[in-house]
């Protein structure tokens, strides 16, 4: 069992950054593909950016450039740094976790995973 809580939403200005945490707790951290997702009013949630136990990111492409996934296993935290937002940015941010196997390269969670209850960002034009 993980248990997993974001926060750093915001709402802010286009063009603006803001800083997401994601902090987890219930089982060995540093294992685990950590991935962050969104979603806005109306649509599916989709897949923003992941990093692996070793430390590999991807992300979507349309995030590349503008944001940044890191994570801390010291402090059992992963951080989703995002810059030149848009108003299309605007939704829930997920934070979800993946025990192996997982695939780091295409941020494919083979098991179950788990996730946070979600950190709004807005964002205005």
């Amino acid at each position: 069992q993980v248990q997993l809580v974001e926060s750093g939403g915001d709402l802010v200005q286009a063009g603006g950054s803001l800083r997401l945490s994601c902090a987890a707790s219930g089982s060995p951290f540093s294992s685990n593909l950590m991935r962050w997702f969104r979603q806005a009013p109306g649509k599916q949630r989709e897949l923003v950016a992941g990093v692996s136990s070793g430390g590999s990111t991807n992300y979507a492409n349309s995030m590349k450039g503008r944001f940044t996934i890191s994570r801390d296993n010291a402090k059992n935290t992963v951080y989703l740094q995002m810059n030149k937002l848009k108003p299309e940015d605007t939704a829930v941010y997920y934070c979800n976790a993946c025990p192996r196997p997982y695939y780091s390269d295409s941020l494919g969670c083979v098991g179950s995973a788990y996730w946070g209850q979600g950190t709004q960002v807005t964002v205005s034009s």
